[in-house]
């Protein structure tokens, strides 16, 4: 059975929402701390909207007994917005629930002082910050494009606590990691970090962020128009769709240029092709590092990007 702790829908909508969670509940489609985001018809307002819902139970280090385990309150929380594209912000949304799983009890004045605020919060918090970076940055969001793609440490000063948060959490959004071998982004960040002896600086004591020991180039410059471009029109999830398709172009030159390198090392006119790609890709200052540290135990391909880094050089 379903109780309601607390809610800011008219009770029609309610009800409805309740009745769709427990079907799902029924189905055994709710799994624990990880969080499902489905399309959900409301009679207020009348039209589809995205449903974000989540089930999870209280962790308590005191409850070491599995009876007890069993007695122990579960909860689903959701959250409704306008879009239905709300699975792009799935992961951040499940890491949002994850600090309400250590509180030490919903009772009525824990609910009231801090479980209804946070709830009430989840938009700004998990779905705007990208949205406030690009505001913040405008046309001096391609260095922090091109920081995340290079995993450039990154160090920020003078930032109240939401904004620090703000980039970090873009950063973090902007970089390959997950799609790239976790043992490639390990050996880069090493990389850059021996390459360059310094981060890249964020100061925000002014009005515009101050930037320094940063880099960029004409592939991150290109996508950071997309997101200023964006911006008129005001929708975080938007902004969201366009740094999904920006790491994916990234992912589809890391592979194209793998390909090249494989063929260049028993072809003369493929490593041509090669040094051609990373000329015209705007990126590649950034392609040559990944393939140079994935490459790094295979004689011939590193003999290539050998050769090509010679070639960029020149």
């Amino acid at each position: 059975s379903l109780s309601l702790l607390d809610t800011n829908l008219p009770a029609e909508a309610e009800t409805e929402l309740r009745s769709f969670i427990a079907k799902r509940l029924t189905k055994g489609a709710l799994f624990e701390g990880m969080g499902n985001v489905a399309s959900v018809g409301l009679s207020i307002p009348e039209y589809k909207v995205g449903c974000y819902y989540c089930r999870f139970q209280q962790e308590n280090l005191e409850m070491a007994t599995l009876e007890s385990d069993i007695n122990t309150p579960e909860y689903v929380v959701c959250f409704l917005g306008g879009s239905e594209k709300g699975d792009t912000f799935r992961l951040e949304l499940d890491k949002y629930i994850q600090s309400l799983k250590i509180n030490p009890g919903l009772e009525q004045k824990t609910l009231e002082t801090y479980v209804n605020p946070y709830l009430r919060s989840w938009f700004e918090n998990t779905i705007c910050p990208i949205q406030r970076v690009v505001q913040l940055f405008q046309e001096k969001l391609a260095f922090l494009l091109h920081a995340a793609l290079s995993y450039t440490p990154v160090e920020v000063k003078n930032a109240d606590e939401r904004t620090e948060k703000d980039i970090s959490r873009f950063l973090a959004a902007a970089s390959l990691q997950g799609l790239v071998q976790e043992g490639t982004m390990t050996s880069l960040c090493l990389a850059m970090t021996e390459e360059q002896h310094k981060s890249m600086i964020i100061d925000c004591s002014g009005p515009q962020p101050q930037l320094h020991n940063a880099g960029s180039n004409r592939f991150c410059e290109d996508w950071m128009h997309a997101f200023v471009n964006g911006a008129e029109g005001g929708n975080p999830f938007l902004f969201r769709q366009i740094l999904e398709n920006f790491k994916l172009k990234a992912i589809q030159d890391i592979n194209n240029l793998k390909r090249f390198i494989r063929q260049a090392e028993m072809n003369h006119y493929a490593l041509f092709r090669c040094y051609m790609f990373l000329k015209n890709c705007g990126s590649g200052d950034i392609l040559l590092k990944i393939v140079k540290v994935e490459h790094a135990e295979m004689p011939e391909a590193r003999n290539v990007v050998t050769v090509l880094e010679e070639f960029m050089r020149e």
